[in-house]
C-alpha cells in the first residue's frame, strides 16, 4: 500500500503493526530514486546529479535498530550498488568520518551522532531529498523530539517526509503536520484482525510471586516446540541478573541493555541471531523493530510501562505470518498498571490467574512436559554458548567495552572497578586525630578523671604591682596522658583576715567512666593572716596537650613564698608527692606584693626517676 505512493515522491504516514514489513516500505522507495552510477551509465541521469553526499537520511531511536535496518537495505540494494551507511554511538568517530568522506548515498542514523557530525561539517545534508523517521513515536518518548526538529532544520524545505511507526500517538500527528506537506495517512490492517495486538500471537498472563518468577522462567523455557526466546525486564540491573541466573542454570542466555558497551550488545544480538545463544534477555532497547527469525516465545519478566511497550514487545515473535505465544509476569504490586493495559487494548485478562512454578495449569497451557524442573538437563546444553562469539573491537568511546558494569568509565572516566578503588584506599594508612576534653578549665584525664595539678617547678617572681587579682601570662606546657595541668589556687585576701581556704566549688568535678577517684593534688596549706594570695581563675588556664607518656602522672599544690628578691629556679621533678607531706608544708612568710603569677618550669624530654622531694619543693621560711 505505501510503494506506490512513495515512489511518487509524496509524504506518507506509515502505520501498520509490528512484523508487517514496514522497513521495506520505506527502503525500497528510498533505494529506487537515489541517483547511482547505473543510472547515469543506462541515461537516466545526468552526472551532475551524482553527489557524494547523503541523498536520504533515515533517524531511528535504538542503536540495534540502526544495524538492523543498515543491513536490510544494504541486501535490498546490492543489485543497484547503492551506498548505505550506519551512524550511531557507542562507535569510533574515525570509520565513519573517513566513509561519509568517500561517499554514501543512504545515511541511517540514530539523532545524537548524527547531530555531532553534522555539527563537525562531516555530515552534509544539504542534498538529502527523503527523510524518514522510524519508530516516530518511540523517539518522542526518549527525548530525541529537540535533536530531531534540530536535523530537520538542517535540510533542504522541498524534500520527501516518511513516518513510520505501529502506534501513533498525537504528539507524532502534530509532527507530521508540522513538517509534512498534505501526507498520505496509510494504515494497514488485515481483515480479520480487528484487535491491538496481532491474532497469531497466544498470549497469556499470570500473576507470579517476585521470588519465583526466575524458576517459572526457566520451566517455560523447556515448554515444547520452543526456539529462540526473548525476555523483557523493566530495569537495566534486573536484566543482567535474570542473565546469569539462567546461565548458572545451564540455558545458554546473553543480555542487551545499556549498562553494556556497544561491542557487548553487538556480541550477544550476533550470538542470537547465529543460533549459539537461544535466550535473551534485554530490556525494551531491544524492543522496537528487531526482527530475528525464529523467536517462538516472548516473556515479560516484569510489567511493561504502557500499552505502546506491551505491543512491541510481544511483537518479537509472530513475525511475518508466524505464530508465536507470549507470556507476561505481573507481579501483585502491578496488578492496576496491568489492568489500565488491559483495558487500554480490549484484552480479556483484567484479573490474571495466580501462578506458581509448580501450579498444574502452568504445565497444562504452555505444554510444558510433566516432572520438569528449573535446571536444563545436560543433555540438552548443545548451545555454544555467548563466549563462543567474538567481540568486536568498535573503538568505543568511554571504556565501555566490559560485559558487566558501568563504572566510571561509561562517560570516559578511568573506569577503574569498585575493588581497586577499594584496594586503593585501604593502602592509605587511616590518620587518628587526637582529641583534648576539658571541663571547668581543667583537662579531663585518659582515665576520666579531672586531676588538678600544680606547677612541679618552684619559682619566685617579684610581685606585680597593679594588678589585683590578675594572672601573669603563662605558657602553654605539654604534659603526661594520664595527670592534667591546672594552675596553682591562690586565695586573695585582706591583710587583716584568718586563713582562707579555696571554696570546693571552684575545684574541677571529678568525671568518671569506668571507675571514680578523687584528685590526688589537693592544696590543703595553711595560710597565716597576713598572707596576700591571689586566685587565678579557672578560665584563664590554657588547655594542656597530651604527650605519649604511658604512666599517668600528677604533680602537688605547692604554695610560693614571695620576697623582695627573686630566688634561683629549681629543677623540676616528676616526682609524686604524698598527699600528707603537702598537708603539713610550713608557712610561709608575708608578701608585699598584691598578687603573684608563677612560671611553668622547662619541658623535659626524657623520663627521669621518680624521687621522693617533698623537703626539698618547699622553701624554709
Amino acid at each position: 500500500m505505501t510503494l506506490p505512493v512513495a515512489l511518487t515522491g509524496h509524504d506518507v504516514i506509515g502505520q501498520a503493526k509490528t512484523g508487517t514489513g514496514k522497513t521495506l516500505g520505506f527502503g525500497l522507495p528510498l533505494i529506487e530514486r537515489v541517483v547511482v552510477r547505473a543510472d547515469v551509465d543506462a541515461g537516466r541521469a545526468t552526472e551532475d546529479e551524482l553527489s557524494d553526499a547523503p541523498q536520504a537520511l533515515i533517524v531511528v531511536p535504538t542503536r540495534e535498530l540502526c544495524t538492523q535496518v543498515t543491513n536490510d537495505l544494504q541486501t535490498a540494494g546490492k543489485v543497484r550498488d547503492v551506498r548505505v551507511l550506519a551512524v550511531y554511538g557507542g562507535r569510533a568517530y574515525e570509520p565513519q568520518v573517513e566513509a561519509l568522506s568517500k561517499g554514501v548515498d543512504i545515511v541511517v542514523g540514530t539523532p545524537g551522532r548524527l547531530l555531532d557530525l553534522a555539527g563537525q561539517k562531516k555530515l552534509n545534508l544539504s542534498k538529502v531529498r527523503a527523510l524518514v523517521l522510524d519508530e516516530a513515536d518511540e523517539m518522542l518518548d526518549l527525548g530525541f523530539l529537540p535533536d530531531v526538529e534540530k536535523i530537520i532544520t538542517m535540510l533542504p524545505a522541498k524534500r520527501q517526509t516518511l513516518l513510520f511507526s505501529a502506534t501513533m500517538p498525537g504528539q507524532v500527528i502534530n509532527l507530521a503536520r508540522r513538517y509534512m506537506s498534505q501526507p498520505t495517512h496509510i494504515r494497514a490492517t488485515a481483515p480479520d484482525d480487528t484487535g491491538s495486538t496481532v491474532a497469531n500471537i497466544e498470549q497469556h498472563i499470570f500473576r507470579a510471586h517476585s521470588l519465583d518468577k526466575v524458576e517459572m522462567v526457566s520451566r517455560i523455557l523447556q515448554a515444547e516446540g520452543r526456539g529462540l526466546a526473548m525476555i523483557f525486564c523493566r530495569t537495566k540491573r534486573t536484566a543482567a541478573d535474570v542473565s546469569d541466573q539462567l546461565t548458572q542454570r545451564g540455558f545458554a542466555a546473553g543480555a542487551v541493555h545499556g549498562d553494556l558497551g556497544q561491542g557487548a550488545r553487538e556480541q550477544a544480538l550476533r550470538a542470537f541471531r547465529n543460533g549459539k545463544v537461544d535466550v535473551l534477555v534485554c530490556t525494551d532497547v531491544a524492543a522496537r523493530g528487531i526482527d530475528v527469525e525464529g523467536v517462538t516465545h516472548v516473556i515479560n519478566y516484569q510489567c511493561p510501562e504502557d500499552e505502546k511497550t506491551y505491543l512491541h514487545r510481544i511483537g518479537r515473535t509472530g513475525r511475518a505470518g508466524a505464530s508465536g505465544t507470549a507470556v507476561t509476569l505481573v507481579d501483585w504490586d502491578d496488578i492496576p498498571r496491568w489492568q489500565l493495559i488491559n483495558k487500554a487494548l480490549d484484552l480479556p485478562f483484567n484479573d490474571p490467574e495466580e501462578t506458581y512454578s509448580t501450579s498444574a495449569h502452568l504445565y497444562e497451557l504452555l505444554k510444558i512436559a510433566p516432572g520438569t524442573k528449573g535446571v536444563l538437563p545436560r543433555s540438552e546444553r548443545t548451545r555454544a554458548g555467548l563466549g563462543a562469539e567474538e567481540v568486536e573491537d568498535l573503538g568505543e568511546t568511554g571504556g565501555r567495552g566490559a560485559r558487566s558494569g558501568r563504572g566510571r568509565g561509561a562517560r570516559g572516566g578511568s573506569g577503574r572497578s569498585d575493588a581497586a578503588a577499594a584496594e586503593a584506599v585501604e593502602e592509605k594508612p587511616r590518620r587518628t586525630r587526637e582529641r583534648r576534653r576539658t571541663r571547668r578549665g581543667s583537662t579531663v584525664g585518659a582515665e576520666g578523671e579531672a586531676v588538678a595539678v600544680v606547677e612541679a617547678a618552684e619559682v619566685e617572681t617579684p610581685a606585680v604591682e597593679g594588678a589585683e587579682g590578675e594572672a601573669a601570662p603563662r605558657r602553654r606546657r605539654r604534659r603526661s596522658r594520664g595527670g592534667a595541668a591546672a594552675e596553682a589556687a591562690v586565695v586573695e585576701t585582706p591583710a587583716a583576715e584568718t586563713l582562707a581556704e579555696a571554696p570546693a566549688e571552684e575545684k574541677p568535678a571529678a568525671r568518671t567512666r569506668t571507675r571514680t577517684r578523687k584528685p590526688k593534688a589537693e592544696a590543703a596549706a595553711e595560710v597565716p593572716a597576713a598572707e596576700a594570695v591571689a586566685e587565678a581563675p579557672a578560665e584563664e588556664k590554657p588547655a594542656a596537650r597530651r604527650t605519649r607518656t604511658r604512666k599517668p602522672k600528677a604533680a602537688e599544690a605547692v604554695v610560693e613564698a614571695v620576697t623582695d628578691a627573686p630566688a634561683e629556679k629549681k629543677p623540676a621533678t616528676r616526682a609524686r608527692k604524698p598527699k600528707a607531706a603537702a598537708e603539713s608544708a610550713p608557712e610561709a612568710p608575708a608578701a608585699e606584693a598584691d598578687a603573684a603569677a608563677e612560671v611553668p618550669a622547662p619541658r623535659r624530654r626524657t623520663r627521669a626517676r621518680k624521687v621522693a622531694a617533698a623537703a626539698e619543693t618547699t622553701p624554709e621560711s
